[in-house]
């Protein structure tokens, strides 16, 4: 029997495992959904998922075949992240009973983000964003093509303004006078209630 690659990412609600099976036929394809186990089978390829590290609510869970990958999304039976796939982690809903001290405690680590998880998630993204789901994609968007006219019909001070003011800002200002620009760096001016920090 054929391995299947696969990866995930996911929320505190739900996991969302991709399995990559270029050309799966959607009649042939059987999954299979138990509280703490999961079972991908397509002709002589399979996928064997168990024990899950937490549990999840088969009948919610479900999944769809794509060209390239079959996207398998498990609703997990109680909030919070995984941090892996499979394993012997302590399942949430049989041991625990928070007192509240606990309560408190998984209240403040729920606020972490998993940047590795986001991460994970954008880049296996593969569905190609549209414009109207992320404003930063292509050129038909609105504002994106507003600024790209902008910027093929000026002159070359205002090119140079607008490329100098935009990058020494960190993104945050964009000027098209280059007289101001040019006299010194462009001040980085965050959004207001955000602060700028600079990553080596």
């Amino acid at each position: 029997m054929a391995a299947l690659r696969h990866e995930f990412y996911e929320t505190d609600e739900k996991l969302t495992l991709s399995v990559f099976d270029r050309g799966a036929d959607p009649a042939q394809v059987s999954v299979k959904f138990e509280p703490r186990a999961l079972s991908y089978q397509h002709g002589d390829k399979s996928l064997q998922l168990q024990p899950l590290k937490g549990q999840i609510d088969p009948d919610k869970s479900d999944f769809t075949v794509g060209k390239v990958k079959v996207e398998i999304r498990l609703v997990k039976a109680a909030q919070g992240r995984w941090g892996g796939l499979v394993g012997d982690a302590p399942d949430p809903l049989t041991t625990f009973a928070p007192t509240p001290a606990t309560a408190t405690a998984s209240a403040t680590a729920k606020q972490r983000k998993n940047w590795e998880g986001i991460t994970t998630e954008i880049l296996s993204g593969e569905k190609e964003k549209t414009s109207d789901e992320d404003p930063n994609v292509g050129g038909d968007s609105t504002v994106n093509s507003f600024f790209q006219k902008i910027f093929a019909d000026a002159d070359e001070d205002t090119r140079r303004a607008m490329m100098k003011s935009f990058q020494e800002s960190g993104g945050t200002t964009l000027s098209t006078n280059w007289d101001e620009v040019k006299k010194a760096p462009v001040e980085v001016k965050p959004p207001s209630g955000s602060e700028w920090k600079k990553w080596n």
